[in-house]
């Protein structure tokens, strides 16, 4: 009995131990097997990069190739739906290896100058209203000439000094008040005038009494008298704005504070009297024998028609510019001489 327990003992044992073979071998793959399966993984994880996805027939022909050389297996079949979709995902994608910007349109272009310029007109300022300057009547001025100034030129200087505030108030009209573009040639030409005639009688009257206007020292060079921010002599307004007006009756209207000068008219120049009076006053000089005695043949002169006898001859010579003016028909032939030039104070 004890025998027999034994051997159903040993009998249970070879048993078992069968089974648990049976079980280890169903268990276990072979190496091959497992190679198989951890290429295949390996396969699937392939770096694909973010920007040019490769195509997923590589991963498919990687994979097949893979198995082909570690199974050593012919491949299954593939169906006629497999190869369609092979065939579909094997088609190549162009992908671009830089793109370039796309040029901007020229109607876009044109979109921001003009978003530039509304911005650029939207801050600039709006301009001011452009104020026209309206020329001088210089009605004081006249107002104060036909007061103290004689129908001959003969000149108060004393009265002036009476009426030094009308005086004065005019003087600092004409500083404050310059012509400018919008002015017409004519104001222009009746404003120096009236500037050279009115700073002269202030020349006077600041060192009287004096004998002649050539007591004081170089009076035509004194920078005396402010227009608008410059300072300005006589010798400025007469030679630098006056004569290059290109008119030589302005020697005839301007006064140097003299007996042999062109006497002072007793009216105010005007835009609407400059032309008539440079006229009378020329005339006037020109047949005055004090101050030019002139015959047919002889001509005895002012030394003005000496001092600027380049203005005389811009239309030809100086007998032409006289024989316009003179009642006695001059000879081109005739002899000239220069009268002496009396300096003393027209008063």
């Amino acid at each position: 009995m004890k025998n027999l327990l034994i051997i159903i003992a040993i009998c249970l044992s070879f048993a078992c131990i069968g089974n648990k073979q049976a079980i280890q071998d169903s268990v276990k793959v072979s190496p091959l097997e497992n190679t198989i399966y951890l290429k295949k993984e390996d396969s699937v994880k392939v770096a694909v990069p973010i920007e040019e996805k490769a195509p997923e027939t590589v991963l498919k022909e990687t994979e097949s190739q893979n198995k082909e050389n570690k199974i050593g297996d012919q491949s299954p079949d593939i169906s006629e739906n497999e190869k369609a979709v092979e065939k579909r995902d094997s088609v190549k994608v162009a992908i671009p290896i830089e793109e370039k910007a796309p040029e901007i349109p020229i109607n876009a272009s044109k979109i921001q100058k003009e978003d530039k310029n509304t911005k650029t007109q939207s801050l600039k300022v709006p301009e001011k209203p452009k104020v026209v300057s309206k020329p001088l009547t210089h009605q004081s001025w006249n107002t104060l000439l036909s007061k103290h100034v004689s129908k001959d030129g003969t000149v108060n200087y004393k009265g002036f000094k009476q009426d030094r505030v009308a005086f004065k108030a005019y003087l600092n009209k004409l500083g404050k008040n310059m012509p400018t573009q919008d002015w017409s040639k004519k104001d222009k030409l009746a404003y120096w005038m009236n500037v050279y005639n009115a700073f002269t009688v202030k020349l006077i009257i600041d060192n009287y009494p004096i004998k002649s206007i050539k007591d004081i020292k170089n009076p035509w060079d004194l920078r005396f008298f402010k227009l608008g921010k410059k300072w300005y002599t006589l010798n400025d307004v007469e030679h630098r704005i006056l004569r290059k007006m290109g008119d030589p009756r302005i020697h005839f209207g301007i006064n140097c504070a003299s007996f042999s000068c062109p006497p002072l008219l007793n009216k105010a120049f005007t835009a609407q009297n400059v032309d008539q009076q440079l006229e009378k006053l020329t005339t006037a000089f020109i047949n005055d024998p004090k101050q030019n005695t002139i015959t047919t043949t002889k001509i005895q002169l002012s030394k003005i028609f000496l001092w600027f006898s380049k203005d005389f001859k811009k239309a030809g010579s100086l007998i032409d510019f006289l024989n316009k003016y003179s009642k006695v028909a001059i000879s081109k032939n005739a002899k000239r001489s220069f009268k002496s030039y009396d300096w003393t104070l027209n008063e």
